[in-house]
């Protein structure tokens, strides 16, 4: 027992107490016994740290009684800190050290209806367009933004919502709905997306989801540039740079994503 307290009272306490709201977090809730197993410690520790992030309202009982969820006062915390927080800015901000970075057209975009709009813009080096993207519609299903849009819906509401004969812009363009459902499965299950001269020729894009605090889908990141310079053949270090920059956004949201909180 007095090996325990000892252990409760190290400063690495303090680290014990952040990793057990992450893990309530990240499952939603979880008990005393499934808590002590992930962070390899004993029951009554865990039942300390509970009782002092309890009664700080950072953690609550669910109404059974028998396990955890975070508390209102972790809520109020993430509301103010999302309230004083420049989203637009952060967003700014990170399109423009990607487009540094790959030297590439980048992007921040929305899903309106069945099409991408792209809110946020940083042209890069290479860029010799005086064209800018912002404000401008492109339909979803051509695009690797509006593909990371779309892999949110499900596959009920993505063919209700891209109902209709879907328009070809290039012979690249996914055309039949089962072949689209069939790619945004794709995209949702590896965490990017890709559109190879599918809305214009010569055209290549690489995009990747931006998330809330909540979790929820708020932007896609996508970087575009033509095909001799992107080439799809090549394309993992693209790929790392938009999947690295995208989740590094996130987390400035204060997104967690399952499995982060660690041991």
């Amino acid at each position: 027992m007095a090996d325990e307290r000892a252990e409760s009272d190290r400063p690495g306490a303090v680290d014990r107490a952040l990793q057990v709201m992450e893990l309530i977090g990240v499952a939603g809730s979880a008990g005393v016994t499934e808590l002590a197993l992930e962070l390899g410690v004993h029951k009554s520790t865990v039942s300390r740290i509970l009782s002092s992030l309890e009664a700080r309202g950072f953690v609550e009982q669910v109404p059974d009684g028998r396990k955890y969820r975070i508390g209102l006062t972790i809520v109020r915390l993430a509301g103010s800190t999302m309230a004083t927080l420049d989203m637009t800015k952060c967003g700014q901000d990170t399109c423009d050290a990607v487009a540094t970075q790959t030297g590439e057209t980048t992007n921040l975009a929305v899903l309106n209806q069945s099409q991408a709009i792209n809110v946020i813009e940083a042209a890069g080096s290479s860029s010799v367009a005086l064209q800018t993207w912002v404000g401008q519609a492109s339909p979803a299903y051509a695009t690797s933004s509006g593909k990371v849009l779309l892999a949110e819906l499900s596959e009920t509401e993505l063919r209700e919502k891209l109902a209709g004969e879907l328009e070809r812009f290039t012979d690249a363009t996914i055309v039949d709905i089962d072949e689209l459902v069939e790619e945004v499965r794709t995209v949702k299950r590896r965490g990017w997306a890709m559109a190879v001269e599918e809305l214009e020729v010569g055209l290549v894009a690489f995009a990747a989801p931006v998330r809330d605090h909540t979790g929820e889908l708020v932007w896609a990141l996508s970087v575009s540039g033509p095909r001799y310079r992107l080439d799809p053949d090549d394309a993992a270090k693209i790929v790392a740079t938009v999947t690295t920059a995208a989740a590094d956004l996130s987390r400035l949201f204060g997104y967690r994503a399952a499995g982060s909180a660690g041991a």
